[in-house]
């Protein structure tokens, strides 16, 4: 790619107010279609910011050898699960893509190698929260994939370099959940709000102190903090999304907490804005 590729890259985006960054508990699959309050979190949220030129999602679904982004004109709908209903399936979220946003995240990762990707789409990660915050699918998504390889610092300072697409309308969303432990969830009370067991309160109690207090050394050290973060981070693709919205905070920006809750005693629906 020459300088005049890259110019015409970055020209294809103007210049605009800087946007918020977004980490999106995203929960059961069925967030989709169900009516609920979680839901209107991410409802409400939508309106409190500016409305996107694009958006680059990092999933927890698209846990990838390598980073990648996807590079077609018009994703298709990936219905990454099994046991739900039909309903569900039927969902289609038909937002067209950005050849050129892919590019020039590609550029901007440089000089880490980020595979243009044309046979993904976007997963439940993303669509079935965007659906809410922008039900139209009028706006150009793509997704970026999380190099399992690597470790959550690697994450954090990868996330520095996409710093620059917020000054050209491109709302950044990270898709997981902070607390996610579906082998422990108490199904006995999966309705009952917010309910969580004694190590999933800890973590949450924790995990918000460190947020609100910008304190985020301990929570890239997650493994490093004890039984209760054990238990709720036992495999990183949820937890590293927030990893990734963190690394693009600015200092005299302001983060805050919505949709912030537990359930079935071993999953947060947390969700963060910065900005």
């Amino acid at each position: 790619m020459n300088l005049n590729d890259l110019r015409n890259i970055s020209d294809h985006f103007t210049h605009t107010q800087k946007m918020p960054v977004l980490f999106l508990g995203h929960g059961s699959p069925m967030n989709a279609i169900e009516e609920n309050r979680f839901v209107h979190g991410f409802r409400k949220i939508a309106t409190e910011i500016p409305k996107p030129h694009a958006i680059l999602c990092i999933s927890a679904h698209w846990f990838t050898q390598g980073t990648k982004v996807t590079a077609m004109d018009m994703p298709k709908t990936v219905h990454d699960f099994g046991g739900f209903p039909q309903a569900l399936f039927d969902v289609q979220y038909p937002a067209p893509g950005s050849p050129e946003l892919a590019r020039e995240t590609a550029s901007l990762l440089a000089p880490v190698m980020a595979e243009e990707d044309h046979s993904w789409g976007l997963d439940h990660g993303a669509w079935s929260v965007i659906k809410h915050l922008y039900p139209e699918a009028d706006i150009p998504v793509i997704q970026m994939s999380i190099d399992y390889t690597k470790p959550p610092r690697y994450h954090f300072d990868l996330a520095v370099r996409l710093n620059k697409l917020r000054e050209k309308g491109i709302l950044i969303i990270g898709s997981g959940n902070i607390i996610h432990n579906l082998r422990l969830i108490d199904w006995r009370n999966i309705n009952t709000p917010g309910a969580g067991w004694d190590w999933a309160i800890e973590a949450r109690e924790k995990t918000n102190q460190w947020l609100q207090d910008e304190n985020f050394q301990p929570i890239i050290d997650y493994h490093k903090q004890g039984t209760a973060l054990q238990y709720a981070v036992p495999t990183p693709d949820h937890y590293l999304p927030l990893i990734y919205t963190l690394g693009l905070k600015e200092q005299s920006e302001s983060l805050t907490l919505f949709n912030d809750e537990l359930i079935g005693g071993s999953l947060s629906m947390t969700s963060v804005k910065i900005g």
